[in-house]
């Protein structure tokens, strides 16, 4: 009877002795934000206009998420599908997954019931979250493709998922053990040349990525966050939220990019991520100047490229230097121009200290120094693979793990890194290779020439012909002899322009990059 007891004793002590084990060696991205955040119980989270998230609600908040989880029958690798406008609830939606082990799947607001019938027969989640005026169509959708569950969020805590928080008992305490290869989320990109593909990211993607970031641009103890960016993107969830959460920083948090809110906060804030067309903005409005931006520390950019032109305006009106960085939905952000050290105009740094990285050309052989050809990277960043296409996944990689990225690249002799501009861009006229970047390069820098785009057409003769889009200064005008004269001192012969075309402006995406398939389409016979 004693040894038995004694049995008894021993399974229980090694069992509370493997969880406790399990605990530490858990890889879960939640465990490594709740570190901070219960260092600094008192301090704001998010601040928004609708209401306030301190680091000490976090825990007992996303418990009420996990707890509904768990009643609607969700177990650990599920899919949850949300298109939502940007909230706070929306944030710890998202923390309640990584706690959960659930795979989070952020979509775009703005998508159609079309693009969304094919985003949830792909992922088959467990529940989809929408906004609640699209809850009843939604509904008919839900039950056609099978998912069992529905709820509606809205962004001024509003929403039928409110009344399933209200029913259930606030689990505070569990976090799922997670590997470091356990998917954390799936995004899906644009599918721009093709159906979307889902990038599945780990929770060791987002996590290295993040702690690499928090170190290069040195962030501090009392940095304050103007967030102003969209959250169902790799930028505003990822880089923003995550550098914040690990270093328990108080985020200034805004429904969208709003001028004039903006330049209200720049006094209250210490570092502000954004897209190329929010530092465009600010330089247009009389109320923007060096004065509002003193307590500022970093200003970074991403998701499309920076203008010369706006690098150089926003430093003389400011005294404060962009950074500009550079990343893929795949991969997380890989370059970087220094915290320390020259930030140049056009260029996106160097490659980040656990990437490595390379430029190939199509058939995978490395080119020579500042020559231009494929970046390639490899690190603990690049993601899983793509979802339910491993024909796919397998065409982007190189037999050594090397992830081909599709931007046409340039490395210097100090290692700084040039995107000229994705390889499906290229330009191929009279047998000669074009890249789009360096021609746009000129054009931006023209009196007269607001911002520029170049593609190639079909063309009888040529294959592709080189075709600008310019939009023009509403207050110097430029013929279009004077911006070829300019070219003939510029460039070669061959990349100039075969046409020149004026556009009110330029197609853009949520992340303000230029969508130069619209264009493309657009003016597919023009030559013909």
């Amino acid at each position: 009877m004693q040894s038995q007891f004694n049995l008894i004793i021993k399974i229980v002590v090694k069992s509370i002795r493997d969880q406790a084990i399990s605990k530490m060696n858990n890889k879960n991205l939640y465990t490594y934000f709740e570190r901070e955040f219960l260092k600094y119980h008192n301090r704001s989270f998010l601040v928004s206009e609708y209401r306030t998230l301190k680091y000490n609600e976090i825990q007992a908040e996303t418990g009420r998420y996990v707890s509904m989880f768990a009643a609607m029958g969700i177990v650990k690798g599920d899919r949850i599908v949300v298109q939502v406008e940007k909230s706070i609830e929306a944030v710890l939606l998202y923390l309640a997954c990584l706690r959960y082990g659930a795979i989070y799947i952020p979509l775009n607001p703005a998508y159609t019931k079309e693009e969304i019938n094919y985003f949830l027969r792909d992922s088959e989640p467990t529940l989809f979250v929408c906004v609640p005026e699209l809850e009843e169509t939604m509904g008919t959708l839900v039950s056609e493709v099978g998912i069992p569950n529905l709820v509606s969020l809205g962004h001024k805590s509003d929403g039928s998922i409110f009344n399933r928080l209200t029913d259930v008992v606030v689990d505070s305490k569990h976090i799922e053990i997670c590997s470091d290869d356990d998917l954390a989320a799936i995004l899906y990109t644009s599918g721009t040349t093709g159906r979307s593909k889902g990038a599945m990211l780990t929770h060791q993607n987002l996590l290295s990525n993040a702690l690499v970031l928090l170190n290069y641009w040195d962030w501090r103890e009392n940095d304050v966050l103007l967030h102003a960016l969209p959250i169902f993107h790799v930028h505003g969830l990822f880089v923003a939220l995550h550098c914040a959460l690990l270093n328990a920083s108080k985020v200034i948090f805004l429904d969208r990019f709003d001028t004039r809110k903006i330049i209200d906060e720049l006094p209250n804030s210490t570092v502000m991520m954004g897209v190329p067309t929010f530092y465009v903005r600010l330089l247009k409005d009389a109320a923007f100047n060096k004065e509002k931006c003193k307590n500022m520390r970093l200003f970074i950019s991403g998701s499309a490229p920076l203008l010369s032109e706006t690098f150089h305006s926003f430093k003389n009106l400011t005294d404060k230097t962009i950074l500009e960085r550079y990343g893929m939905t795949e991969t997380g952000m890989l370059t970087s121009n220094p915290y320390n050290g020259d930030r140049v105009a056009g260029t996106v740094g160097y490659l980040l200290p656990t990437v490595k990285g390379r430029i190939s050309s199509q058939n995978g052989e490395q080119v020579g120094d500042t020559e231009i050809g494929i970046l390639e990277v490899k690190g603990p960043n690049i993601f899983a693979g793509y979802w339910r296409m491993p024909e796919k996944t397998a065409s982007e990689f190189r037999s050594d793990g090397y992830f081909v990225t599709g931007d046409m690249a340039s490395i210097d002799e100090t290692g700084r890194i040039s995107i000229v501009g994705r390889e499906k861009d290229l330009v191929i006229s009279g047998g000669y290779n074009v890249y789009p970047k360096e021609i746009e390069s000129v054009l931006d820098n023209m009196n007269g020439v607001t911002e520029s785009c170049v593609i190639g057409l079909s063309h009888p003769d040529f294959g592709e012909a080189v075709t600008a889009l310019i939009v023009e200064d509403k207050d110097i005008k430029l013929s279009k002899e004077d911006i070829f004269h300019s070219l003939k001192n510029s460039i070669a012969k061959y990349k100039h322009p075969k046409a020149i075309i004026y556009i009110t402006e330029l197609p853009r995406n949520t992340m303000g990059k230029v969508q130069k398939n619209i264009l493309r389409l657009k003016y597919k016979n023009y030559f013909q």
